[in-house]
């Protein structure tokens, strides 16, 4: 059976052409970015270029990318990195924040911060009413993810930030979920501070940035060698590099086509979820184009996510890292989402090969699947 992919948002196939780009690094060019000779310079000249490449897609000076292992190094860095710098005072996240962020953010309660959750609505945006309130205490660092990996909400980052500054915070918006969905300007969104990823844009695993205020300094979360501005010690991993560098090239070129494509797609899946009694979560909200996630009151979501791989269809029931948690997704309880019905999120998030006719090849599947256990659920009564 061939299976059909509806899982982008945990990762993205490798385009051909960032493997192409890559494989000269992996095989003849193995030099080290650091050396002296004509194979580092050669290598340097590569990650150079990346580095052009990942800014330019988010409105960035090549200086202000720093090269990490991925997002959640980048989230790690910024979070502990600006703690480092700071006196301790109030820690402000988004309650819908992706776990590397929240997590970080939860361990330096032990260093002194305080942490404060900024309260979301019912479709998963962040309350700017509490962002005001939250920051009538001294604040020192903000952090609000710029679209949500299980929703696919997209938060109005800019004025989170416009009030975080003025109460003299400094600002992180972690974009992995947003970029080469949405245009993601970093000078337009007024942060200090921004994460990427290689691998939800069809780049490599293993790689990502944080895209830096030049005139804010970190305390470095790896120390060593100086490498990235010595904001982040160790070889640069070349072929990783240069794949991300090629992927966000492709991206900026095939967006504006490929949004409303997969746009176009959510809502005709949509529509057939809306004819099935499903519960569609933060569908009142801007969200990226990819994403739908839904339920099913009294069916769980990881039992469905089973029955649909059976089938051939590969969805997730929440966000990759934390699939094989059975706790209701946090995103969703934030959003005063009942626990049972959160039980039984599925996410479904397209790529840029799926095909309207997967997507009706899934709802007929959907719809034979959910009959199945619906039976089996009234035997059981």
């Amino acid at each position: 059976m061939t299976h059909v992919y509806f899982d982008h948002n945990a990762t993205t196939p490798l385009d051909e052409g960032v493997l192409e780009a890559m494989l000269p690094y992996l095989r003849e060019q193995y030099g080290n970015a650091s050396s002296r000779h004509e194979f580092g310079t050669q290598a340097r000249k590569a990650v150079n270029q990346a580095r052009e490449q990942v800014a330019a897609l988010v409105g960035v000076q090549p200086v202000q990318v720093v090269f990490t292992s991925g997002g959640t190094e980048a989230n790690n860095a910024f979070i502990k990195g600006a703690a480092g710098m700071l006196k301790p005072s109030q820690l402000a996240v988004s309650a819908i924040e992706h776990p590397c962020v929240a997590r970080p953010a939860q361990e330096l309660t032990r260093a002194g911060w305080k942490l404060r959750k900024l309260a979301v609505d019912s479709d998963g945006r962040v309350d700017l009413g509490d962002v005001a309130q939250a920051l009538k205490e001294p604040t020192g660092i903000v952090s609000v993810m710029l679209a949500n990996n299980e929703t696919g909400v997209i938060q109005d980052v800019a004025a989170i930030a416009e009030q975080a500054r003025a109460a003299r915070a400094w600002v992180h918006t972690d974009a992995v979920q947003a970029l080469g969905k949405i245009d993601v300007d970093f000078s337009a969104l007024n942060v200090h501070a921004m994460t990427l990823s290689a691998h939800k844009i069809y780049g490599p695993k293993g790689v990502g940035a944080l895209v830096l205020d030049k005139r804010i300094e970190l305390k470095p979360l790896i120390s060593g060698g100086g490498h990235e501005q010595g904001q982040r010690s160790g070889t640069e991993n070349v072929a990783g590099i240069v794949g991300f560098g090629a992927a966000c090239e492709l991206a900026a070129g095939r967006m504006r086509d490929l949004a409303p494509r997969l746009a176009a797609m959510r809502d005709e899946l949509e529509r057939g979820l809306c004819g099935m009694d499903s519960v569609i979560f933060g569908a009142g909200a801007k969200r990226v184009p990819n994403t739908s996630y839904f339920a099913f009151p009294g069916i769980e979501g990881e039992t469905l996510v089973i029955e649909l791989d059976q089938a051939g269809f590969a969805v997730a029931s929440g966000a990759a890292c934390s699939s094989t948690s059975t706790e209701p997704s946090a995103t969703l309880l934030a959003m005063g989402i009942a626990p049972e019905v959160a039980r039984g999120a599925v996410r479904f998030s397209l790529g840029k090969d799926n095909t309207a006719a997967q997507v009706a090849d899934f709802l007929r599947a959907l719809a034979g699947v959910l009959a199945r256990l619906k039976r089996l659920t009234a035997i059981a009564v």
